[in-house]
Parts: structure tokens; sequence; C-alpha cells
């Protein structure tokens, strides 16, 4: 079979993947966790979203992968409707989100990891129970604290089962700690090139050496928390763009993805946010400010999330 890309829609050619983003969500509750209070919920409002996708494709956003998972809300055919009415390609995540969030029904601590990996091939072979709607990625799959839990131990083995049998990329998340080290150890354990393995969130915990450490491993950052305003994140904008431009001067491009990590309501311009379009509007500007190149931000946006996606 040719290298294709796996939308909710179906399988296009890679070469159909333009400006992407690659860790977003379209709906997505966090709050319902008793006890939990860090997270919260973006509502998913069809005809807003619709709306909101719109206006990303109008400023030349062509496909954007959705990591919302069972137990946070993941909808297959809500995914594949609002692909059709906005006209934005769109990729859906599989696999289980982060101890905390995973639902019960899913029994993770009670089943195999080989029996875990067996569900996501299933999924990506056939589709999502009977919404014939197919997952293009695993992820995002993440710890709940700065260590890997013995319960997401075995997720993680099985997200890596499944990649090495559909040819699917892992993206994870991993906050304001070095854990994405500990994932990528996990993966490279059952034998997955670290090609096809996107840390996520690596912009909360900016400290290059970790950086370095990751990127020489050869698997991919994703700098995913742009546009975000819910802490220092807009203070600590600048020293993101240092580093971004330090990584592409030492020769990393082609290991580098943004994104938007796009999770509550406040951050829709509906509501007086940004929307799915921070990027476009903002922050490639200063990027280009800060004398990067125009195609090494085609290779941050549309390169490289072309590849991450790309199943052989």
């Amino acid at each position: 079979m040719a290298p294709r890309v796996m939308t909710v829609s179906g399988p296009i050619p890679p070469d159909r993947v333009g400006f992407t983003l690659p860790h977003e969500h379209t709906g997505i509750s966090l709050w319902h966790i008793a006890g939990r209070w860090d997270y919260w919920e973006l509502t998913p409002d069809e005809p807003t979203l619709v709306g909101e996708l719109g206006d990303f494709r109008r400023r030349g956003g062509s496909t954007l992968v959705d990591l919302t998972l069972d137990g946070v809300g993941r909808d297959p055919d809500r995914l594949r409707r609002l692909a059709a009415r906005s006209g934005v390609q769109l990729v859906m995540g599989c696999g289980w989100y982060r101890g905390a969030y995973y639902p019960a029904e899913s029994q993770v601590d009670r089943r195999s990891v080989d029996e875990l990996a067996a569900e996501l091939v299933a999924e990506f072979r056939d589709g999502v129970r009977e919404t014939g709607v197919h997952p293009g990625i695993i992820g995002e799959i993440g710890t709940d604290k700065p260590w890997v839990s013995a319960t997401e131990e075995r997720v993680h083995r099985a997200a890596a089962r499944a990649s090495l049998a559909t040819g699917m990329a892992i993206s994870t998340h991993s906050v304001m700690s070095p854990v994405g080290l500990a994932q990528l150890r996990l993966f490279e354990e059952e034998g997955v090139d670290p090609g096809r393995v996107v840390i996520g969130h690596v912009d909360s915990y900016p400290v290059l050496d970790h950086y370095l450490a990751i990127l020489d491993r050869g698997a991919n950052l994703q700098f995913d928390f742009i546009g975000h305003r819910f802490g220092t994140e807009e203070a600590a904008e600048p020293r993101l763009v240092e580093l971004i431009v330090e990584l592409l001067e030492r020769g990393y491009g082609t290991q580098l993805l943004l994104s938007q990590d796009v999770c509550h309501n406040s951050q829709l311009r509906a509501n007086g946010g940004f929307g799915y379009a921070y990027l476009q509007q903002h922050f490639l500007p200063t990027l280009r400010t800060a004398a990067v190149a125009e195609g090494e931000i085609a290779q941050m946006t549309i390169d490289n999330p072309r590849r991450i996606l790309t199943v052989e």
C-alpha cells in the first residue's frame, strides 16, 4: 500500500498535508476527576468549532491533529462531521491519556500490554467501534507526574507495540519535567524508531540540555503550549523563541514541531481567545523577526508534521 495519512474522512496522500497543528483538541473534558483543580474543559459545540476551524483554514491551515482520547471526550463521529463542515483535514488519536483519566471500562490495570496494543491495532485496521473512523496517530500518551507510573508504563509499552504493528507515530504528554526522556526510553526498549516519537509540551520545561538529550537520540520535540495564557507562558515566550532559534542554528530543524494545544473554552475566538490561529497571526511573525527563514518555518509546520503523520 502506498504511503498515506489517515484522516477521520479516510486516507489521503501525504502531499495533501499542508500547514498543520499537530497537537490540538476540538472538545475535551478534564475537570470531572474528583479532587483535580488543575485542568478544564473545551465544550464541543459544533457550530462554534466549525467557525473556529474555518478561521484556521482561511489563514492557510490545512490539517489539525485532535489528540483527545477515550475518557476525556473522544468522539469519532463528531470529528468526521467537523472535518466535512469546516474543510479542515482532521486526524484522530488513539490510546489512553494518563493515569487519572483512564476510563474504568478500558480496564488498563487488568489487561496485558499485548491486549492493550491489540485494541489500538484493531482501531487502526477496522476503525473505532461501529463508527468506521480510523485513528492516524497514537496519543496523546502521558504521565500524571514527573515519572511514569506502573500502569502508565503498561500503556506506553502498548503504544510502542501498536506503533510497530501499524506504522503510526506516537505523540506524548510530558509537562514541567524531564519525564519525556523516560517515555522515550520505554519506546526505545520496545524497538520503536525514535524518529516516530514526538515528545510533547516541551515548552513547559525550557531546558536546552533536556532538549538536546531527546534530539540527539533522534526523537522529535513539540512546542505546543504556544499562545497559552494560563500562567507564565506569555512572559516566557521570548525565551521560547530564543530556544527554537538555538535549535535551528544547531541543525535540528527536521525534528521540531509547533502547535497550540487548544483545550479550554477561553482559547476560542468566540470567547475572546486566539482560536487555532495564534501561530499564523502572532508566533510565526515573531519567529520571522528573529531571522527564522521561511524554509525553516515550512519545515516545522508542514514537512515535519507530514512526515510524522505519514504511515508507510
